[in-house]
């Protein structure tokens, strides 16, 4: 021990005569260096993590550059370390810089460190060690653990001793909230930060994250969780089972009450608005039923559920149609397709073969559209027919009341000699000759 503190004093005494030296020689004669520039800069460090200062002279004239702490002990001249702490290591020393290292920095540390440069007059530059001290894990607490849907609920996240003091952010999901914060500073220069925040809650904010987010330079992605536990009454939803369309008289009617809440609802009741449910209306559980509808049965029906937050109901508005009526389904007569398909087969039968009578059979055995072919061509013979035979009626007539008829130049021709005496007769020139008549067969 009284080795190294002999070792100690030689070397501050040869700081001081150094230092002595250089300020005689300054005294005594007078040397500007043009140009010559001393820097340094300001240092933040995470406490227990590692500061660099460095003191850089600009054209430097091979004066000496020297490190002080806050309470102006040197830490290095030029690249010796008079100051016995270990924390302090020489990382580079050249005629234009001295760069130190200080290792497991605490607050103790903070404070105004001094680059000195031996000139006429001295120079000195100031590096000021900022030490940040991140806040421990953020503590998010609520004033109740469940909060029934329409009420306020209040959330407190703490930080808890951080340098400098921290700041509080609020997320409900993808919004941000505004709280209020208190900030308390405690013995040691650390800091403890308070943030409340307040609001209604919804059915919709049930199982939504609130985030306590902390902001400070030393730490990043610091947070507090908590997730939102929301009661709220049920929601009611009537579901036509069946019928699919109109509900008719006769038909069944099937309805489903689905119901969902926090808490599951515990109780479901069916009931219709202002009169009685139907006697033999059957509810099992959720569902109603009701068999052989009719109009006396028109009506709401209301689903009413209930939980701890409260009740809710859906309506369904009944109303019964009549029975669709039925009509009777046309049907083609087999009788007169028959007849049709014979009278066609007569008219035809003179010019047909049996090779052809039987091919037709065929072909109206194979698919149904050929019967009505048939029908068709059955319908046009006998249209036929019955023109043919109006023709020979017409014939006939005709030729029955075909007549005899003269001209003028015939009337008068008996008694004539030649036309024009017979003309004359004709037109009544001989009152005497007998009056020819005409006969119809």
């Amino acid at each position: 021990m009284a080795i190294t503190g002999s070792g100690s004093l030689a070397i501050s005494l040869s700081v001081f005569v150094i230092s002595a030296a250089f300020l005689h020689k300054g005294a005594a004669e007078t040397v500007t260096v043009e140009g010559q520039n001393l820097a340094t800069d300001n240092v933040s460090v995470i406490e227990g993590e590692t500061a660099t200062i460095s003191c850089r002279v600009k054209n430097n004239d091979d004066s000496v550059i020297q490190l002080l702490n806050p309470n102006r002990q040197t830490i290095y001249f030029k690249d010796v370390r008079p100051l016995k702490d270990s924390r302090f290591q020489l990382v580079n020393f050249s005629d234009n810089e001295l760069r130190v290292s200080l290792s497991n920095v605490s607050l103790s540390d903070e404070g105004r460190y001094v680059c000195q440069l031996y000139t006429d007059p001295p120079q000195e530059a100031y590096a000021d060690i900022t030490v940040l001290v991140p806040p421990g894990s953020p503590i998010i607490e609520s004033r109740e653990d469940v909060v029934s849907e329409g009420n306020e609920t209040e959330l407190t996240c703490t930080a808890i001793g951080s340098k400098p003091a921290a700041s509080v952010r609020w997320m409900k999901g993808e919004e941000e909230l505004t709280g209020e914060t208190t900030v308390e500073e405690t013995y040691d220069r650390m800091f403890t930060v308070t943030s409340r925040v307040k609001f209604s809650v919804t059915k919709e904010d049930d199982g939504v994250p609130v985030d306590c987010i902390i902001d400070h330079p030393a730490v990043k992605d610091l947070l507090a969780q908590r997730h939102l536990e929301v009661l709220y009454k049920p929601e009611v939803k009537i579901v036509v089972t069946y019928p699919e369309g109109l509900t008719r008289e006769g038909d069944n009617l099937d309805l489903t009450c689905i119901a969902e809440g926090k808490p599951h609802p515990h109780q479901i009741n069916w009931l219709r608005v202002d009169e009685d449910v139907p006697p033999h209306a059957v509810v099992t559980g959720s569902d109603l039923y009701i068999e052989n509808l009719n109009k006396s049965y028109n009506g709401t029906y209301r689903c009413v559920a209930s939980n701890a937050v409260g009740e809710a109901y859906d309506d369904y508005i009944l109303y019964v149609y009549d029975a669709p009526t039925t009509i009777p389904t046309p049907t083609t007569n087999p009788v007169n397709t028959q007849e049709a398909a014979e009278t066609l087969h007569v008219s035809s039968r003179m010019c047909q073969t049996e090779d052809s009578r039987e091919q037709d059979s065929r072909a109206g055995e194979g698919a149904p559209q050929k019967i009505d072919h048939a029908v068709i061509g059955g319908v046009v013979a006998v249209v036929m027919f019955a023109i043919l035979c109006a023709l020979i009626v017409l014939g006939r007539y005709f030729a029955r009341h075909k007549g005899t008829y003269f001209t003028h130049e015939a009337k008068g021709a008996d008694d004539a000699a030649d036309a024009d005496t017979a003309i004359i007769n004709a037109e009544g020139g001989h009152n005497n000759t007998d009056e020819k008549k005409e006969y119809y067969i």
